[in-house]
């Protein structure tokens, strides 16, 4: 499958940038998510690489081909550049069957392919069959009811599973009545294979594995429809993958939400697009058949050995289904990383709170940074804590690079200004405003000031909040919701809630007392000038 490269890709309309400046590489194989708050741009995205939606400026390549160039004026169109497409809409044709469904895309194929001998194919399939005719009789044996009659339609699918041939070849192998049938279409086959080897090779050609006809070595192509033949064997193979075999005659009006899904992935599949694309495909599912879907994506995935991009603000499946996160805000990436590194090591605030569920806990600290690389804290009302960073860090180091990528940032906004055609972005991008958790948020908060180093946004996940009676911070419990597995609360602490998650069958009081301790080296140290992560490291 081809790597996805975008370079400095813009989409506006007017002064409003739904995608800006965006740079992305999407490798072989990957399945990247692309999450974000509605309307960050995520979708857009999405579109310009299948060519839905054309970029205002920038580059895109599918492999090491050249799909949209502004300066080059190159913009291949959508049927041009072998992606699939699966919307969040089945958009199957309800006057037609599965199978007609399936194959519907697949009539319409005319390109340059290669030459198929199919006789021999079909040839060489029957004699390695019928060379086992004990094995044949087994499956057709199988396919028969209680009272000895043979299921019909169950024979078709199981000889089309178990041989992987088409529903034609599957039919002529069941009009077969005795093994005399059996033994004179084993001799057929094999003089029709020997004929079809003879004619190859009188015409200065030969056949390769899957029998492709080759001259000097090269395949032999024309601009050509799909046979009848490719067509079933197409439809046959994608349903084996999305297990929908058995509903090939019935009519989308006649199967489940899920088993819709299902046959829109199949349709998706079924010319071989080299991506696959897909915009929110479970949005219109119930939460459980949504989450049995997740894992059919996710063995697709492997099956296909297919690159999928995929669209969704839900940022459960984002976790749970990507190789790659690709987070985006206001038309913005934020991060692109593997789901764990961007829920552990957010590039900055909003990350931080857009992944995880519950979401984190954000604290505002002023605080000091000591000769020996720790922080002297003093947040929660006063609250004494230090701060000591997991690994050996360079604070000033840090400093003077977040300012000089600031500068940076400012001399290329400058630059643009002076391009012919720049336009201003209306939507601007501004500073994430954190929410800080109180019992009382009916008062509008001061904001607290971001003038200097010692201002500092501290980030704790619910998971590292552990209850312990020998811990150093009192609280109250403000909120329990036990689910068996485990049990979200909210602490009271000089009235600053803090969720925790603690695992395990445990009860809590509300209005209780309770001590806890926060005993990780994953607590997150954010810049509050910049909303930016600093490093990551223990509360003590």
């Amino acid at each position: 499958m081809p790597e996805i490269r975008l370079e400095h890709v813009t989409k506006r309309w007017g002064k409003f940038y739904a995608v800006d400046d965006l740079n992305l590489v999407i490798g072989n194989n990957d399945f990247v998510t692309l999450l974000g708050p509605s309307g960050c741009g995520k979708t857009t995205t999405l579109r310009m690489i299948a060519g839905l939606e054309t970029p205002t400026s920038g580059k895109i390549s599918i492999g090491d081909r050249v799909v949209f160039d502004s300066s080059k004026g190159i913009n291949v169109p959508p049927n041009k550049r072998k992606v699939g497409f699966l919307f969040q809409n089945y958009a199957l044709w309800p006057n037609m069957t599965v199978y007609q469904n399936i194959s519907f895309g697949l009539h319409n194929i005319k390109e340059e392919l290669p030459t198929i001998d199919f006789e021999a194919k079909e040839a060489t399939k029957l004699v390695e069959i019928l060379s086992d005719i004990a094995t044949l009789k087994a499956h057709i044996a199988e396919s028969k009811d209680k009272s000895g009659k043979l299921d019909e339609k169950k024979a078709q699918l199981r000889l089309i599973d178990s041989y992987t041939i088409s529903m034609m070849t599957a039919k002529k192998l069941l009009a077969l009545k005795d093994d005399n049938a059996m033994a004179a279409l084993l001799e057929s086959s094999k003089k029709k294979l020997e004929e079809r080897k003879n004619a190859i090779a009188a015409a200065g050609q030969t056949l390769d594995a899957d029998f492709h006809v080759l001259q000097n070595g090269t395949p032999v192509t024309s601009v050509r429809k799909l046979t009848d033949e490719e067509i079933d064997l197409s439809v046959r193979r994608v349903s084996r993958l999305v297990k929908i075999g058995m509903f090939m005659d019935r009519y989308p009006a006649e199967l489940s939400g899920g088993q819709q899904q299902r046959v829109a992935i199949a349709r998706t599949l079924a010319p071989e697009p080299s991506v696959l694309f897909m915009d929110e495909p479970l949005s219109n599912l119930d939460a459980k058949l949504r989450l049995e879907m997740r894992y059919e994506l996710q063995r697709l995935h492997v099956d296909t050995g297919s690159t999928f991009v995929y669209v969704t603000h839900d940022q459960m499946e984002a976790m749970t289904l990507a190789t790659r996160i690709c987070l985006m805000n206001n038309g913005v990436l934020q991060q692109y990383d593997p789901p764990l590194d961007v829920y552990n090591m957010p590039n900055n605030l909003f990350v931080a709170d857009f992944v995880g569920n519950p979401s984190v806990n954000f604290i505002d600290a002023q605080g000091k940074i000591n000769a020996d690389g720790t922080v002297s804290l003093e947040m929660l009302n006063g609250r004494k804590f230090t701060f000591k960073p997991a690994a050996d860090f360079d604070f000033d180091a840090w400093y003077k690079a977040r300012d000089e990528h600031k500068a940076a940032m400012e001399a290329e906004e400058k630059a643009k200004m002076e391009l012919k055609g720049y336009v201003e972005k209306g939507n601007k991008d501004e500073y994430f405003n954190y929410h800080i958790a109180k019992v009382d948020e009916s008062e509008i908060q001061d904001e607290v000031p971001r003038i200097d180093r010692q201002s500092f946004v501290i980030g704790v996940r619910p998971e590292c909040i552990d209850i312990d009676e020998n811990g150093s911070v009192c609280g109250e419990i403000f909120g329990a919701m036990p689910t068996g597995m485990e049990s979200t609360i909210k602490v009271n602490v000089d009235e600053f809630l803090l969720t925790g998650v603690i695992f395990g069958n445990s009860k809590f009081t509300i209005g209780s007392k309770v001590n806890f301790a926060i005993n990780t080296d994953r607590i997150m140290l954010f810049d509050a000038i910049s909303g930016r992560l600093v490093t990551l490291g223990s509360l003590n």
